[in-house]
C-alpha cells in the first residue's frame, strides 16, 4: 500500500501528544476518596475498566482519519506485448516414417525421438509458421503452413510408421514440402528434412527437388539419424514373435550434404537423441526471426480513502456509545 499524500502522515505526531495531555489532565483531576470499609480494597467495577476506553477510541479515530487524508492506495500494473512488425520464417518439417525409423538406437525409437525434438523445435519458434510432411515410399502433407503450433504438434504426435508404402522417397518428401511453400510470401523459407536411409523410391530425384528448392529460394537443412554401424530393429519371426535383430545403418550422407549445400543449408548427422537435440538447437540458432514489438504498460490504483474514513467514523461512534451512554448508565 502507498500514500498519495505521505506528508500528511506527519500529523500523526499529535496522537502521542494528545495521549500525554489526557494522561496529565486525568491525573490532575484525580481526587482523594475516603472509605469506611475498614481498610478493605474497594472493588473495581466495570466502569473502572471502561473509563479510559473512550479516550483510546478517540485517539485511534484521529490516527485513522490522518491515514485516510494521506490517501492510501494499492497500485498494480498490467504489461502486454504486441507484435508491431514480424519478419517470421516459413518452415516445413519433412520427416521420414519408413519402417526403419522403428530402430531402437534412439529411445524408444528413431521416429518417437524425432517427433519429440521436432515438437520442442516448434515450441521454441513463436513467430514462425510451420507445415508438416511425412514420407516413406511416397509422401503426403499433414499440415498446411500455419501459425497454430498446437495443431502442428498434434499432427506430429499422430505420425506412425506403416500407414503408407514403405521405402525412402527423399525426393518426394522434399517436393511435397516445397509445394507447401509455393505460395509463401515469407522473406525466409526453410525445409528441415529428416531421414535415416538411402533414396530408393519416388518419382522425383532428390537432386532435382533440391534444384527446385534452390530456384524457389528455399534453404534446406538435412538430418541423417542413426547410430554408426548397426542398430537394433524389432523383427517378427515365423511364429509371430517380435525380437530385436541388428541391421546395418545406411545413410546417404553424401547426397544429403550435396542437397543441403546446393540451397545454402547444411547437413547434420545425429547418432543419438542428445545429438539430435543439438542439431535442432543449432538450426534454431541459424534461422533467426526478426521481431519488433511494442510494449504496453497500464497502471491502476485502488483508492482506500473511503474505507479508512468509514473506520474513523465507526471508532468515533463507538466512543460516543461507550462514553455518553454506557458509562453514564452504569451504577
Amino acid at each position: 500500500m502507498e500514500f498519495l499524500h505521505p506528508n500528511i502522515l506527519w500529523l500523526a505526531v499529535i496522537v502521542p501528544l494528545l495521549a500525554a495531555y489526557y494522561i496529565f489532565v486525568g491525573r490532575r483531576g484525580a481526587t482523594l476518596s475516603v472509605t469506611t470499609l475498614g481498610g478493605r480494597r474497594v472493588p473495581r467495577t466495570l466502569r473502572y475498566w471502561l473509563r479510559p476506553l473512550p479516550i483510546v477510541l478517540r485517539l485511534s479515530a484521529i490516527l485513522v482519519l490522518i491515514i485516510a487524508l494521506a490517501r492510501p492506495v494499492t497500485k498494480y500494473s498490467e504489461h502486454s506485448v504486441s507484435d508491431a512488425s514480424v519478419s517470421g520464417i516459413d518452415i516445413v518439417l519433412s520427416i521420414d516414417i519408413s519402417g526403419s525409423m522403428l530402430a531402437k538406437d534412439f529411445d524408444p525409437n528413431r521416429l518417437e525421438a524425432a517427433k519429440k525434438m521436432a515438437s520442442n523445435f516448434v515450441s521454441d519458434r513463436r513467430t514462425d509458421r510451420f507445415a508438416l510432411v511425412a514420407f516413406a515410399g511416397e509422401s503426403y502433407s499433414l499440415s498446411p503452413i500455419t501459425t497454430n503450433r498446437e495443431e502442428v504438434q498434434t499432427m506430429l504426435g499422430s505420425m506412425r510408421c506403416g500407414v503408407i508404402e514403405d521405402g525412402t522417397a527423399i525426393g518426394n518428401g522434399l517436393a511435397t514440402a516445397l509445394n507447401r511453400l509455393r505460395d509463401s510470401e515469407a522473406k525466409s523459407k526453410v525445409v528441415v528434412l529428416l531421414t535415416d536411409g538411402e533414396n530408393n523410391r519416388g518419382q522425383i530425384s532428390p537432386m532435382m527437388a533440391a534444384e527446385i528448392a534452390r530456384d524457389m529460394g528455399v534453404k534446406l537443412y538435412t538430418i541423417g539419424v542413426g547410430s554408426e554401424g548397426e542398430a537394433p530393429y524389432p523383427a517378427q519371426d515365423v511364429f509371430g514373435n517380435y525380437q530385436e535383430v541388428m541391421v546395418p545403418v545406411k545413410i546417404d550422407e553424401e547426397l544429403l550434404t550435396e542437397m543441403a549445400e546446393m540451397t545454402g543449408g547444411r547437413y547434420f548427422r545425429a547418432t543419438d537423441e542428445e545429438a539430435l537435440k543439438r542439431v535442432y538447437d543449432e538450426i534454431n540458432q541459424l534461422e533467426k526471426s526478426e521481431v519488433q514489438v511494442i510494449e504496453y504498460h497500464k497502471h491502476y490504483a485502488n483508492d482506500h480513502f473511503e474505507e479508512w474514513l468509514l473506520l474513523a467514523v465507526l471508532l468515533l461512534a463507538l466512543e460516543f456509545v461507550i462514553g455518553r451512554i454506557i458509562l453514564n448508565r452504569l451504577p
